[in-house]
């Protein structure tokens, strides 16, 4: 089996609500590399989570996914992105309010900016949801990693409730939805 190094791998940076169901539903997929919670598009530098939490620095909850593009494209990536949160709930992911839980793509080349365009205009013109997306499409500035505990969090909290109520089904869903594209199908 040939290895790939680093150089070949792709980035991308995804809010959509509460990170950690993001982060469970990307460690599933065959070709993606690396989860890393984190924060991106405010104006604080190094935030904490409880001031993203407040709200008052403008960042989303994201997770910076790196994966390998002979595997898994960026288009896969974001199609999967459009069908695991609510893309048309403004500044909110269920009981999940506030700018930090916006929808957003940080795109990191004019290509990802172009890809993400189709897949947006293509997902709207889908009808698979009833309203038009919000998600916002902006480069990204910068990340910066969450703390220690949001990392794995699902992973290593499998029975925490938010995780059984919340996550649970999202990766459920992907599990079934994307079968031929899981690390272990």
């Amino acid at each position: 089996m040939a290895t790939h190094d680093a150089t070949h791998f792709e980035t991308a940076t995804l809010a959509g609500g509460c990170f950690w169901c993001l982060e469970a539903v990307y460690n599933e997929l065959r070709g993606v590399e690396r989860v890393i919670s984190g924060y991106a598009g405010g104006h604080v530098p190094n935030p904490t989570y409880e001031q993203v939490c407040s709200g008052s620095t403008g960042h989303a909850e994201v997770v910076q996914v790196t994966f390998d593009p002979e595997v898994i494209s960026y288009r896969e990536i974001l199609e999967v992105f459009f069908t695991i949160h609510d893309p048309t709930t403004l500044n909110r992911q269920g009981a999940d309010v506030g700018t930090q839980y916006r929808s957003a793509i940080f795109y990191h080349s004019p290509e990802q900016e172009q890809v993400a365009r189709e897949v947006i205009a293509a997902t709207n013109a889908s009808g698979i949801w009833r309203a038009l997306l919000v998600t916002q499409l902006e480069p990204l500035d910068r990340f910066y990693p969450a703390e220690g505990y949001h990392q794995n969090y699902y992973e290593r909290n499998p029975y925490q409730p938010y995780c059984q109520v919340i996550i649970a089904p999202k990766v459920a869903k992907v599990r079934e939805r994307y079968l031929a594209r899981l690390k272990r199908a």
